[in-house]
């Protein structure tokens, strides 16, 4: 059972997050420590900075998930 990243994912995420202008919800989950299910759940209420690109398909803006994890945004976008 996967209970924390391991901190060379962490640092692959966090490379990923500061160099790519979106990542998917599943890579903001994780770096957020919560489910990909939370973190859906989290963009349709408006509490992720994502971009929808069609009906089902969604990435999260990298800027806004890393003022979110420096603690600079409540989670509101």
């Amino acid at each position: 059972m996967k209970t924390t990243m391991k901190a060379q994912n962490i640092a692959a995420a966090m490379e990923a997050v500061r160099t790519s202008p979106t990542v998917s919800v599943q890579v903001a989950a994780d770096l957020l420590g919560i489910s990909a299910a939370y973190g859906y759940e989290m963009a349709r209420e408006g509490r992720l900075p994502v971009i929808q690109l069609g009906p089902r398909r969604v990435r999260v803006r990298s800027a806004g998930l890393l003022r979110m994890i420096e603690g600079e945004d409540s989670g509101t976008v």
